[in-house]
């Protein structure tokens, strides 16, 4: 059979929850095209039992990937660069159906993102010293302050970077030992389904990072307004959107990291690896050495 004849095996897209590949619970799709307006394909449309589901997922991974070394998030973080770099034309591909852009722009954008997540994967076991440390106090104690987590954070992704936006809003959240219920852009989903393939074949635990797709508001809300969820990045939410679900955060006293403008493709501060950091600080007597009172 000449190659003319043969049809096409059209990809089937679905969510990413708790490290397996369900398709929404309401079994609803909507269509992806290009910037042209050719149809690309099907993405499943998230529901809220698909937002519930994920929170659980992620609070279930939490305890696992907090508990970790630092060293050792590092290390997955880097295998997952790993491999995005094996499978980087895919990508490439992926992020110039979606953004409308020649395959070389698209190119320098996967390149960057590879990089942007090696990036962040060299921070995770530096951030602590950068933001800890031991404070002087009057008195005979040892005053320390450590970073941690702040929990499982809801992630809406950018809507117009597909790719480069999404893995600079999610890898600092995990980088620093959160887990994650991420939005992906409804507009241009298909790198961010895709990346949980990536993500199912590292070494990250299911349940660290949730992908949902679909319409951005319907599946925020639900996750603004749930008691176990801990923050929330609004960086993919319009004006309105992000007002409301800042009111629905305030319920139980969520971190909110608000839309702001961003150039993506310049170099991240720590801005975001701090964002959903706690700080603990301990104290701890020295004691005295001696009738002379000195202390260690």
């Amino acid at each position: 059979m000449s190659t003319v004849d043969r049809l096409s095996v059209f990809k089937t897209y679905k969510l990413y929850v708790g490290g397996k590949f369900p398709r929404s619970e309401s079994g609803r799709v909507y269509e992806v095209t290009d910037s042209k307006g050719k149809w690309l394909a099907n993405a499943p449309q998230g529901s809220r039992k698909d937002a519930r589901d994920a929170v659980v997922a992620a609070r279930k991974a939490f305890g696992g990937w907090s508990g970790a070394t630092a060293y050792n998030r590092g290390q997955i973080l880097y295998r997952i660069a790993e491999m995005l770099e094996g499978r980087r034309d895919q990508f490439v591909r992926e992020v110039a159906d979606a953004e409308g852009l020649s395959k070389s722009k698209a190119s320098v954008v996967v390149d960057a993102a590879i990089d942007r997540w090696v990036w962040y994967a060299g921070w995770t076991d530096k951030i602590a010293q950068v933001v800890g440390g031991a404070n002087p106090v009057a008195g005979p104690y040892f005053n320390l302050s450590s970073p941690e987590p702040t929990g499982v954070v809801t992630v809406l992704a950018p809507q117009e970077s597909s790719f480069l936006g999404l893995i600079s809003v999610v890898a600092p959240v995990i980088a620093t030992g959160n887990t994650a219920v991420v939005i992906a852009s409804e507009k241009s989903p298909l790198p961010a389904l895709s990346l949980g393939e990536v993500l199912a074949t590292s070494d990250l635990p299911g349940g660290v990072v949730n992908i949902l797709s679909g319409k951005t508001a319907e599946i925020a809300a639900p996750l603004a307004a749930h008691q176990d969820v801990n923050a929330i990045d609004l960086a993919g939410a319009d004006d309105v959107l992000a007002k409301e679900l800042e009111i629905a955060a305030a319920d139980n006293l969520k971190r909110v990291l608000r839309p702001q403008p961003v150039d993506y493709n310049e170099t991240p501060g720590i801005d975001r690896l701090t964002a959903f950091l706690e700080t603990k600080t301990v104290w701890h007597p020295t004691g005295s050495l001696g009738a002379s009172g000195s202390s260690y």
